[in-house]
Formats: C-alpha cells, sequence, structure tokens
C-alpha cells in the first residue's frame, strides 16, 4: 500500500508539472496503465438509517489505509504545510473561517439570529454558512426577476424578506458570510425540466436517490448558468463568498449503476471533467464580483484514488476554487477505517488521518485551494458504538486539524443547536 501511495505521488507531481490549468485530470489518467493498474474496481454506497438532513453518508468498502491507532507526536513534529498564496480582494480580505451552517429559517428568526451571534462572539465563530439555494431547489430571499428564466416556481416563497437588513446586522457583528447553493439536487428545477434528470435507459422513469429525490444531470448547462445566476445574486446583496454543495453526480454505488442510467450526456463527456468544467465557468462568470469560491467534496475523495462514481477528484477540484471543504465527520466513515474499531468514537484520530489525507492530495499540486473542512456537531445514534458529541469531541477535532496545520473549520448541526458543542 506504501508503494502504491508513493508511486500515485510521484505520477501526481509529474503531471501538475505539465500547464495544471488546462489539465483535464481524469482524462489523462484514465489513459494511462498506471491509473488503471491503481484505481480500486469497487465502492459500496452505504447511508445510515437515519440521514442527518441534506449530508449524506457515503463509504468504500475497499478501506484505504490499514492505519493503527498510536502516539501521534512523532508525525506532528515533522509534518508541515505552506500557506497558499492566493489573491485577496480589497474590499473583502480573507478570513480564517471558524464557522457553522446556519438555515435560512433560522436566520429569519430576529430572536435566534441574535443568540447564534452572542454564542458567536463568546466562541470565536466568525463566519455562517448560510442557504441561499436549498436542498429542494428553493431560494432563500428576493432575487431578480431574471430567475423566472430558469425557474418559475423557485423564489415564489421565501425566508428571508429582507436580506439587505440581515446582511447588515452580521456584517455589524463582524460575520463572514458564505452563501450555500446546492447544484445538481434540485427537485424544483427538475420538476419544471423533467427533460434533464437523471432517468432509467429501460424505461425512462426517474432515478431517485436514497433521499428519495429525483437529480438534475451535471451535464445540464442551463443549471450551471442557473446556479451561477444565483451566485451572482449573492454577491450582489454583500455575501463574502460562494460555496457550492453537492457539486456532484447522485450515488451510483461507485459508479455500478451507470450502465443502467440515462444521464443525459450527449458529447461523451466523463463525470470528473464535467465536475471540474462547471466550477471553471463559475469561476470565471464570478470574475468581478469579488467573492471567493468553495466547493463541498466528500471525505473519503481524499483518500482513494478514482471519484467513487461521483465526478468528485480531488484535484481537478481543488484547482478551480479556491476554498475545499472535505465532509470529515467521524460518523461517517466506517468501521475499520484508519485502523479504528467505530471512527465516530475516536474523533481525533479520525480527522487526523482525513485531514492528513486532504493535505497529501494538495500536495500533488502547484496551486490548490485551501482546505477547510466540515466537521462534527452532532451525535449520530444511528452507528452502534457511537458516542455522545459535545465540547469535548468538537474540541478534539479541531486540535487533530491544528496539529496538522489546519486553522479553519466549519461546524455541521442541520437544527442549529450549537449551544451544547461549546
Amino acid at each position: 500500500m506504501k508503494i502504491k501511495k508513493i508511486i500515485i505521488s510521484m505520477f501526481f507531481i509529474i503531471i501538475n508539472n505539465l500547464s495544471y490549468s488546462n489539465l483535464n485530470i481524469e482524462n489523462l489518467l484514465q489513459n494511462t496503465k498506471i491509473y488503471s493498474a491503481l484505481v480500486a474496481d469497487s465502492y459500496q454506497i452505504l447511508y445510515p438509517k437515519e440521514i442527518f438532513e441534506s449530508k449524506e453518508t457515503i463509504s468504500n468498502t475497499e478501506e484505504k489505509a490499514i492505519k493503527k491507532e498510536n502516539n501521534f507526536s512523532d508525525e506532528i513534529k515533522s509534518f508541515k504545510i505552506e500557506d497558499n498564496k492566493s489573491q485577496s480582494y480589497q474590499k473583502n480580505p480573507r478570513v480564517k473561517v471558524k464557522g457553522i451552517y446556519v438555515t435560512a429559517k433560522t436566520l429569519a428568526l430576529e430572536k435566534r439570529l441574535d443568540e447564534l451571534l452572542k454564542l458567536s462572539k463568546e466562541n470565536g465563530i466568525n463566519a455562517f454558512v448560510i442557504d441561499v439555494k436549498g436542498d429542494f431547489g428553493e431560494i432563500t430571499f428576493p432575487v431578480s426577476k431574471e430567475v423566472e428564466k430558469y425557474s418559475k416556481y423557485a423564489n415564489k416563497k421565501v425566508d428571508i424578506k429582507n436580506i439587505k437588513a440581515i446582511m447588515k446586522k452580521l456584517k455589524d457583528n463582524n460575520i463572514y458570510t458564505i452563501a450555500r447553493i446546492v447544484s445538481f439536487k434540485d427537485p424544483t428545477y427538475a420538476k419544471e425540466n423533467p427533460d434533464k434528470i437523471i432517468t432509467y435507459k429501460s424505461n425512462g422513469k426517474p432515478f431517485l436517490n436514497k433521499d428519495g429525490l429525483t437529480w438534475v444531470s451535471p451535464y445540464d448547462e442551463n443549471l450551471w448558468e442557473y446556479n451561477v445566476f444565483i451566485a451572482k445574486e449573492a454577491a450582489k446583496v454583500g455575501f463574502n463568498e460562494i460555496q457550492f454543495d453537492y457539486v456532484r453526480f447522485p450515488a451510483s454505488n461507485g459508479g455500478k449503476l451507470d450502465a443502467i442510467l440515462d444521464y443525459k450526456n450527449p458529447n461523451k463527456k466523463t463525470k470528473v471533467e464535467t465536475i471540474q468544467a462547471y466550477l471553471a465557468y463559475a469561476k470565471k462568470e464570478l470574475e468581478g464580483y469579488d467573492v471567493y469560491l468553495g466547493a463541498d467534496v466528500y471525505g473519503q475523495i481524499a483518500a482513494v484514488e478514482d471519484d467513487m462514481g461521483l465526478g468528485q477528484n480531488w484535484e481537478a477540484i481543488s484547482a478551480e476554487v479556491d476554498y475545499i471543504s472535505p465532509m470529515i465527520y467521524p460518523s461517517h466513515y466506517s468501521k475499520g477505517v484508519y485502523g479504528l474499531s467505530i471512527p465516530d468514537a475516536k474523533p481525533y484520530e479520525t480527522v487526523y488521518y482525513a485531514t492528513k489525507d486532504s493535505i497529501d492530495r494538495n500536495s500533488n499540486m502547484k496551486k490548490h485551494a485551501i482546505i477547510r473542512p466540515w466537521i462534527q456537531a452532532f451525535t449520530a445514534k444511528w452507528i452502534k458504538g457511537h458516542i455522545k458529541y459535545g465540547p469535548k469531541e468538537v474540541k478534539e477535532q479541531i486540535k487533530a486539524m491544528n496539529d496538522l496545520g489546519i486553522d479553519e473549520y466549519i461546524l455541521w448541526n442541520p437544527a442549529n443547536r450549537y449551544e451544547k458543542y461549546f
């Protein structure tokens, strides 16, 4: 396994000495004997009994790296990471984010918003990730009528009626604002554009993922335009950063379902190529808006040699955005990963190894995104042997990242109840 990792790292270093900005990594890799010899061929998609709202769980049966529990001090002393010297905007300077996820419904409640601002001030939280285009395709504040070019219904019922007042309040409290835009899981758009959804080849029926929702094909460039239009609207009202979530294809049992699914892909583009092109398009379109660009990815993507059938290749995504946010919740790693019998019960160890995987992948590249992980602020009751999460477990996750030089993070709690985690 160690030899395999060395070969992979050397290979990525070589290809990144080519002009990476114009490189489509999957096309290159899939045409090499090295890649086909190294790539894992089977990843099983596993879900917990309870899906934690919009954050799905995915695990691979061919688990990476049997790393045993041990004393981390030697590794920490020898490990160094260089800062990314990316562009910073004069009127929107970069911030070392210590953030929390906040729904639009929570933000619209004045009392609850005041409570979260107080909690943030007392605990060093300086950023909110806010739903702007949510998990059901809903747009959460009024945008221009141009939206009807893409969807006639997404902006009909908004949670935040006065976005300017709320943005002013956030800015007055020194909160860095990140607009979360769900990209390709969009039931509202899917209902209005049934010809754009992923279907079964045999009968044309919609493909439903584990959450029971239809997915729009990421090959639909009209949806690219729509998502970027929303991103521009967010930038106009003062958001500091755009974060694309669900920037991937739906889970398809590691790609095993691809043979029976119609992705509406007339140009025969690969999944990785398409996700990278979408982010490159967004980056180009947002030039001049002085906002940063981020993308959420599965934490396991950093630990495997392929895209797990999702279209998420670490290097391809890290090359296009300012911030890459792996979801490294310990509860989302299956039994035995990193040599841990129950990763959820070992928050420090799990986050340490997952973070190190992310750093290792960035080290393949000359220019890459800053790593800003999502970490766990919830108790995963569906897992046998789980532990209750509270301030201690959150601190352990943060320490694991800090020990490797990562000093940014976002806490995920779908109910936005963060009081018991500080």
